[in-house]
């Protein structure tokens, strides 16, 4: 028997957070050195506003990451995140941290990740959400698989679609005069 699709706005309803891996979704997953060994890591602008917006509009978002990397803290910090979790291998133990931390349980949170550390997390909350380019169990694990690829604006793509679901992106809008 075939369950029926939930639309958009009855998965979103009861989301009130998002926790999000950083390589591969905030950023496009390569590691980078520059000629002195120091990493770098690239971050799309859209998804910045988009965090911001989500934020702004009540809800939580927080950084759950397998690697540690001053950049991350530095994002987070510009973006006024303030739950980041970096160096955890384990995903759920460390998730299910960040979410007491913050209020929620895990049927009210959204997932994205794109890989297999991820999965953990994926099968425990409300809804998983891959990058179009996240490896292949992981688009199987996941509710909604985006269109957009990791450090693309992903998470522009998702934040904008649960918004909208709840008719919360339009206050955002910029009114004509």
């Amino acid at each position: 028997m075939t369950l029926p699709q939930r639309s958009d706005s009855e998965i979103a309803a009861p989301i009130r957070c998002i926790l999000s891996d950083v390589d591969g979704v905030m950023t496009d997953g390569r590691i980078v050195y520059d000629s002195d060994g120091v990493e770098t890591k690239r971050f799309h602008v859209r998804d910045g506003l988009a965090i911001k917006l989500w934020m702004k509009s009540g809800f939580q978002f927080g950084i759950l990451t397998a690697r540690s990397s001053p950049m991350v803290t530095r994002r987070a910090t510009e973006l006024g995140i303030v739950e980041v979790k970096q160096g955890y291998e384990d995903k759920w133990p460390a998730a299910t941290e960040m979410m007491k931390s913050l209020g929620c349980t895990p049927d009210q949170v959204a997932y994205i990740g794109d890989d297999l550390p991820d999965l953990a997390v994926m099968h425990h909350v409300g809804l998983a959400v891959a990058p179009a380019d996240a490896a292949r169990d992981v688009r199987e694990a996941a509710d909604w698989n985006l269109e957009t690829p990791g450090g693309e604006g992903v998470l522009r793509e998702m934040i904008e679609r649960l918004m909208r679901s709840n008719r919360r992106w339009e206050e955002h809008l910029p009114r004509s005069a």
